[in-house]
């Protein structure tokens, strides 16, 4: 017979029942909020093959692996890279917005730039790239405003020509060769022209569409100058040897705008450490994917780690003694 006390019991066991099911549906819960970071797609698209992009790029996907978010176990990672090719990079845009990749990380101005016209949704972390503002890419550095953030590698330029004006006090007329396709190179030599007219220097100028016109355009200036400033310039730096033989050939230093150039055959630098860039990218991108951040309030972060980098071997080359104090702390390559 079904008796009050059985009731009770039935209802007891029925709270039960409803209780473990709410328990359990927590617990599912959960578990999908934690496979909402699982198998995570990430693009990543580089401008072009040198030196100083790839260091970013591995600093990057390095970053992402200090937080937990790691290649093969729960993101999936389509590196691209453009080969400085606008087509390419137009490609690559439209491969990542159907894809729907989780977030995208864009190493170089024009990459990013290409990206940001490509999809006004998924978030977007850049590197190596100099002023978002100027390219275009947010509203401030301050406050992005959009979905693109990221760090910029803006050099310390008048470090820089503070350190070319020490190693060459007599020096008159520097002479820059650098593209005039790219925003980021054209910010830096107008700033690096006013501090030098600062300084009493003259500046002189070659601009080249492609690596194929570096030869003739540093041949241009050789004769002309007594030291070359080259800035961080993504068409230079991926020929960097074929204007070091001009200007080693005709006894004319090279101050570079980073420290991958100085190693590719330039005298010396105080620049980023592209690598530590990146790494500081990765974090940025991670904090987005943890849902603790979005890009249009992230501002622009810069390079936190600047240093002296000399070639002594094109030093010894070109006759130059390097004075003790900056080599003493100074990153040397021999």
């Amino acid at each position: 017979m079904f008796t009050f006390k059985n009731l009770k019991f039935a209802t007891l066991g029925l709270t039960g029942i409803l209780a473990a099911s709410i328990i359990a549906g927590c617990g599912s819960q959960s578990a999908d909020n934690s496979n909402s970071k699982k198998n995570l797609k990430i693009g990543v698209v580089q401008l072009v093959e040198h030196n100083a992009l790839d260091a970013a790029n591995k600093g990057f996907i390095a970053g992402l692996k200090e937080r937990g978010y790691i290649e093969g176990k729960n993101i999936t990672v389509d590196q691209q890279n453009a080969q400085a090719d606008q087509s390419n990079l137009q490609n690559i845009a439209q491969r990542f917005v159907a894809n729907k990749e989780d977030l995208i990380c864009a190493i170089a101005t024009p990459a990013a730039q290409t990206i940001a016209n490509a999809t006004k949704d998924i978030p977007i972390v850049g590197t190596a790239i100099t002023d978002y503002k100027s390219a275009r890419l947010v509203a401030s550095n301050e406050k992005p405003g959009g979905n693109v953030t990221g760090t910029t590698d803006m050099s310390p330029i008048k470090e820089q020509i503070d350190l070319l004006i020490k190693l060459f006090p007599n020096a008159k007329i520097i002479g820059t060769v650098y593209s005039s396709s790219e925003i980021n190179s054209e910010i830096q030599v107008k700033a690096m022209t006013a501090y030098a007219k600062s300084k009493g220097l003259t500046v002189k100028t070659a601009t080249v569409s492609t690596v194929n016109d570096i030869q003739q355009a540093t041949q241009s200036l050789a004769d002309k100058v007594d030291v070359f400033y080259e800035p961080t310039d993504n068409v230079i730096a991926s020929a960097m040897p074929t204007l070091i033989a001009i200007t080693n050939a005709a006894k004319r230093p090279v101050i570079c705008g980073e420290p991958n150039m100085v190693k590719k055959g330039g005298l010396a630098t105080y620049g980023i450490d592209y690598y530590k860039l990146g790494l500081q990218t990765g974090h940025m991108a991670a904090d987005i994917l943890d849902g603790k951040k979005k890009p249009a309030d992230m501002p622009i972060e810069s390079a936190k780690d600047l240093k002296i980098t000399i070639n002594k071997k094109n030093a010894a080359l070109l006759g130059i003694t390097l004075p003790a104090d900056l080599t003493k702390d100074a990153d040397i390559i021999e």
